[in-house]
């Protein structure tokens, strides 16, 4: 478990930060620029001093001001991946990674592991100023897991890369959280980068932490409405593919007692997949739907109703061990007299909801 209460001022800017994430697993510290995420991040590393509180992973203390323990940077076994890949441009590619590596040597193959987890082995002869910053990133991270670190802390280490490079470099992210138990905290400020990768949100706003948990229960809060907006609202589901069809061209998903039926795109029976299905694309109907295209139809009961942000209604509906929001006007509220406990039929186009596939996170970390 990782263990936050930390105070502390920078300038004007205060940071009260309290929270406990879960680990092994990708932490995501969501919010707008400038809201405490890259000072968090630092206390955490240790570059900067906090003024009260205290910092743990697990049985290990970093920082407690009532028992005057500051644990120095250097001493905390912390991996650090900035904006910038800050690679030695002196350095090759190999000689960029064994950098990270302790003085004491890695585990023998460690870093054939970590060069063929980041697909880094065409790099290792070739010097920095010769590579794409998507490839860049990646030395940067494999640096950093070469130094067997306890724990990893990437601060938007996506933010300088252009789109086609961004998705470059999120599988192999995606690789490492699924494929080796090294507990990660990674900031954004992009909630496509949050929902892929994250397995805990911690949504952040002036300096504070006002939401912590599950990314599929912490999505359909108000706090997270506030920095990502209405028009992004919607919910995050995380089921098992049960099935695909003959084609090849729809997966069933299962989500609790509930199954969606998505694009497959590649998708396999038995793999992990997280959903993503925002508000505005889901309708509610009180009467079994007939007739239409639309390829998920399902039964569920409003489970709260609330206002949204542009005068409109977000009903929550529990369609079975699962919750979709679903954005509708106040006059169709009326018109359908929806309150908590009616039954509603949930219609979801297949084409409307993103998914992504996750591994099975049961590997154990390959630095210890």
């Amino acid at each position: 478990m990782l263990h936050i209460d930390v105070r502390t001022r920078r300038g004007d800017f205060q940071l009260d930060a309290r929270c406990e994430a879960p680990t092994p697993g990708v932490t995501a510290l969501f919010g707008r620029s400038g809201c405490g995420k890259t000072t968090l991040v630092n206390l955490l590393a240790g570059l900067i001093p906090a003024g009260a509180g205290r910092l743990a992973l697990g049985d290990e203390v970093w920082f407690d001001s009532t028992r005057g323990i500051h644990v120095p940077a250097e001493r905390r076994r912390i991996g650090y991946v900035f904006q910038d890949a800050r690679l030695f441009p002196h350095y090759s590619v190999r000689g960029n990674l064994l950098y990270g590596a302790p003085r004491e040597g890695t585990r023998a193959g460690v870093f054939d592991e970590v060069v063929d987890l980041l697909g880094l082995a065409a790099l290792l002869s070739r010097r920095p100023g010769g590579l794409s910053g998507g490839e860049r990133q990646r030395v940067a991270l494999g640096r950093a897991l070469l130094a067997r670190p306890r724990l990893l802390l990437l601060d938007e280490p996506l933010a300088s890369l252009d789109a086609s490079r961004r998705e470059e470099v999120l599988p192999y992210l995606e690789r490492l959280r699924d494929q080796w138990a090294v507990p990660m905290v990674f900031v954004s400020h992009q909630f496509e980068e949050v929902v892929r990768l994250a397995t805990h949100l911690v949504v952040m706003d002036q300096g504070r932490i006002v939401a912590s948990g599950d990314v599929g229960a912490v999505s359909l809060g108000a706090a997270l409405r506030e920095v990502i907006g209405i028009e992004a609202a919607g919910s995050v589901l995380d089921g098992e593919v049960a099935s695909v069809d003959a084609q090849g061209e729809l997966a069933t998903v299962q989500l609790g007692n509930a199954a969606m039926r998505v694009a497959a795109g590649g998708l396999a029976p038995g793999q992990r997949v997280r959903l993503r299905l925002l508000a505005r694309e889901v309708i509610l109907a009180t009467v079994e739907p007939r007739g239409l295209s639309v390829r998920n139809q399902l039964q569920g009961r409003v489970a709260n109703i609330s206002a949204s942000d542009d005068g409109g209604v977000l009903i929550a509906v529990d369609i079975g061990g699962a919750t979709v929001l679903a954005r509708i006007t106040h006059t169709a509220t009326r018109e359908m007299q929806l309150t908590p406990g009616v039954p509603v039929w949930v219609l979801v186009k297949a084409v409307s909801v993103s998914r992504h596939a996750r591994g099975t996170q049961e590997a154990a970390t390959a630095l210890s």
